[in-house]
């Protein structure tokens, strides 16, 4: 399971120690000590959770308290503040409305993971708020946008059918627009970007528009992280900036490597070594085999399956031979 993520701000470093041990299993924990850097953090990188103790920080503490609701980015962040048993009642008299929840400073750390999480399950929307406002606003953009179900395309604005000649929007794939090289690869590296943390990543690619390809910059960014494989594409084949805003959501260079390393159109040979393991798989040979054929250790062999996989940008062996049949890599 993906654990979540929670911003702790906080000057009381027992209750970042104590709240680490006690959440790890179910949040990533990251801890600040001023509403200050933890409204700027915030927005950053999106958490699931913000927890300000009142008790450690004083008056301090609600003077930004607004912000976080009033930003729509943040708006699916639950917000609670941790209060001490003398504050609570001012606190449910001015404050409640501000937040979440309110939770009793002085509890121990295993009661406080359980009310964040009971009060999340009684207050979760079971409306998607992210993909309601896209639809209403994506036609209004001029760059071409669509919006994925993994690899489906399942909304698309009238810029996308206008750029890419689109005639049936309801039979496409992200497939139909990458070369045939780039496939394999585009898929795992959106199935990796859809498990990260991460809310946004950009490359540039090389697209398929009506028989001709044409560079053009791409964002992909998340409708919501509690919704798995829904994904905004924007598309930019003008060479001016996208408009979005960089300091929203945050991006993984892991991830854009992967997609820039997709983009590679360099011709990948197999070693001769590898070709000749590839061969003897798709004749039907066992590890075992081929390591007696080939005089060399079964664990080379496996070595020898993983360089390949890698170099066809697949998932498994048995795609690996597909790939390579298809683009004439090796001869049967």
């Amino acid at each position: 399971m993906e654990k979540k993520q929670l911003l702790l701000i906080t000057k009381n470093t027992n209750l970042t120690s104590d709240l680490d041990n006690e959440a790890c299993q179910f949040y990533e924990i990251t801890t600040v000590k001023s509403i200050h850097a933890g409204y700027p953090l915030a927005l950053s990188y999106l958490p699931d959770v913000v927890v300000i103790d009142h008790s450690s920080l004083g008056p301090d503490s609600l003077r930004s308290l607004t912000n976080f609701k009033s930003t729509h980015f943040l708006n699916k962040s639950f917000l609670f503040l941790l209060v001490s048993p003398e504050d609570r009642p001012f606190i449910n008299k001015k404050i409640k409305d501000q937040v979440d929840g309110i939770l009793q400073a002085r509890t121990n750390c295993k009661d406080l993971v359980e009310q964040i999480e009971d009060t999340i399950k009684m207050k979760r929307c079971l409306t998607n708020y992210w993909k309601d406002a896209f639809m209403g606003l994506f036609n209004l953009l001029g760059n071409p946008v669509i919006l994925l179900q993994d690899e489906k395309i399942i909304a698309m604005n009238d810029a996308f059918k206008r750029d890419f000649f689109v005639a049936k929007p309801h039979q496409m794939r992200l497939s139909n627009l990458m070369t045939e090289q780039n496939q394999l690869k585009i898929k795992e590296t959106l199935r990796k970007f859809d498990k990260s943390k991460h809310m946004k990543a950009s490359t540039t690619a090389a697209l398929q528009m009506n028989g001709k390809l044409r560079e053009a910059k791409i964002t992909f960014s998340k409708l919501d992280k509690n919704l798995r494989g829904q994904l905004v594409m924007m598309i930019n084949l003008t060479g001016k900036e996208l408009p979005i805003n960089e300091e929203i959501g945050s991006s993984s260079p892991e991830i854009e490597n992967c997609f820039s390393n997709s983009n590679d159109h360099e011709e990948r040979e197999f070693t001769k070594r590898e070709k000749e393991v590839i061969t003897l798989l798709c004749k039907g040979y066992k590890t075992k085999e081929i390591s007696e054929a080939l005089c060399i250790s079964t664990k080379t062999i496996e070595k020898h399956r993983s360089n390949i996989i890698k170099r066809t940008h697949s998932g498994t062996i048995v795609e690996s031979i597909v790939f390579a049949l298809n683009h004439n890599m090796i001869e049967i």
